[in-house]
């Protein structure tokens, strides 16, 4: 197996450090004599700081009990705590979301979204168009993390502000604007739309925090560094996970580094349409004209004549995917263990998935319209029909999760 050493990690790290600090300098207002390399750090330092104390901080939410950590958990990483498939906000923390809260950790490399990506290092060739690539989100809808962060603050559904002056007074109201002012200048704290763009820029260079955000601190990072091996089943696991035969997951969630030497993110940011069935517990679904078609909408909408796009979303890292309570998009599965069973059952064991119409007809694919069924995968370990044998046996299975689990951040070799 190939390794990379810590002087790669390191300096993989450092130049992600160099780009937040670019971030910080870039900062600086129009007009303003350019930051000195110490003054970029000094900037850089306090905007992270400032973007901690607000990512915790329930007070800018309209009903001052939600901040960023209430659905992304340090300890699930960055993650819902809960088993929800939707979480609750609002100002009456009341109002259900339309998808499952993805993981706010390893998103330092995606790539701006693009409808034709040719950097491919799982196949080695840059003539070769990956086709929808990047975004932040499930539908790759924001390219950048402060846009990012501006979305859950004006949500209906989350911190429910009516708009940026509501924020900005929830945070002078809590005591920021000294803060504010000592990093952005006098001015910012009276005028509302420098403030909010100030609380968004702060959040996200506290998002591009490596310790917290993406440390590489797995036993999958340690077998490949050449100071941990992987237990029998693990490496079970691994060698069906990169099986094309098998369970063919490497082919979205790549497994080994790149090209440059980078350590592996276990996602290519491509986008593919899964045919998940449709979830009951998400109370939009209630509505049977409704639908979430991922990239050509509800929630993008400058897509959504591009029927080739409908129901594909955004391939996730799967690092830490072992801390998450629940999976997919639309947060259909509460244990790591089904949802790799579903990529093995899907066409195999469709009745155990999807529900019967009144004439006792399977509804596959019951969370799209016809019309878009032909988009969803069919790549192994999809295929084959009912009742044939599924490509991954129990015990497969079982090794695959086991193997998940070695991407868990903070691997201590005196625990395993």
């Amino acid at each position: 197996m190939m390794t990379f050493s810590r002087s790669l990690i390191a300096l993989y790290l450092a130049g992600l450090c160099v780009a937040g600090l670019a971030l910080a300098a870039a900062g600086a207002r129009a007009g303003e004599a350019a930051l000195s390399r110490p003054q970029a750090y000094a900037r850089a330092a306090a905007l992270e700081a400032l973007g901690r104390k607000l990512f915790f901080d329930p007070a800018l939410s309209a009903s001052g009990q939600m901040a960023c950590a209430s659905c992304h958990d340090p300890a699930h990483g960055f993650a819902p705590a809960n088993g929800r498939a939707v979480q609750l906000g609002g100002r009456d923390l009341r109002q259900p979301g339309l998808r499952a809260v993805p993981a706010l950790t390893y998103l330092q490399a995606v790539p701006q979204f693009t409808e034709h990506y040719y950097d491919s290092d799982d196949e080695g060739d840059s003539s070769i168009d990956n086709g929808p690539t990047g975004g932040l989100t499930w539908d790759g809808r924001m390219d950048r993390g402060r846009d990012q962060a501006a979305f859950p603050l004006l949500s209906p559904f989350e911190m429910a502000n009516e708009d940026a002056a509501a924020v900005a007074a929830r945070a002078r109201k809590a005591g920021y604007a000294a803060e504010l002012e000592a990093i952005f200048g006098d001015a910012v704290a009276a005028d509302d739309q420098k403030t909010f763009a100030a609380l968004t820029e702060a959040l996200e260079v506290y998002e591009q925090n490596w310790r917290d955000f993406y440390p590489y601190s797995s036993k999958y990072d340690a077998v490949l560094a050449g100071r941990a091996q992987l237990t029998p089943q693990e490496a079970r696991g691994l060698a069906l996970f990169q099986n094309p035969e098998k369970g063919n997951c490497a082919s979205c969630h790549v497994s080994e580094r790149g090209n440059d030497g980078t350590p592996p993110q276990f996602t290519d940011y491509g986008f593919v349409a899964l045919g998940l069935p449709r979830n009951p517990e998400i109370p939009a679904n209630a509505d049977p004209a409704y639908y979430d078609l991922g990239l050509c909408g509800p929630l993008r909408r400058d897509l959504a004549g591009r029927s080739e796009y409908c129901g594909l979303f955004r391939t996730p890292s799967l690092r830490n995917v072992a801390l998450r309570k629940t999976f997919f998009h639309n947060g259909l599965v509460h244990s790591l263990r089904e949802a790799v069973a579903f990529y093995a059952e899907r066409d195999r064991r469709p009745e155990k998935w999807y529900p019967r119409g009144a004439d006792g007809t399977l509804r596959k694919f019951d969370d799209l319209p016809a019309r878009y069924i032909a988009n969803v995968n069919t790549d192994p370990p999809f295929g084959g029909g009912p009742g044939d044998k599924p490509v991954l046996s129990a015990s497969e299975i079982d090794d695959i999760v086991a193997f998940l689990g070695t991407l868990t951040d903070g691997y201590a070799p005196h625990r395993d």
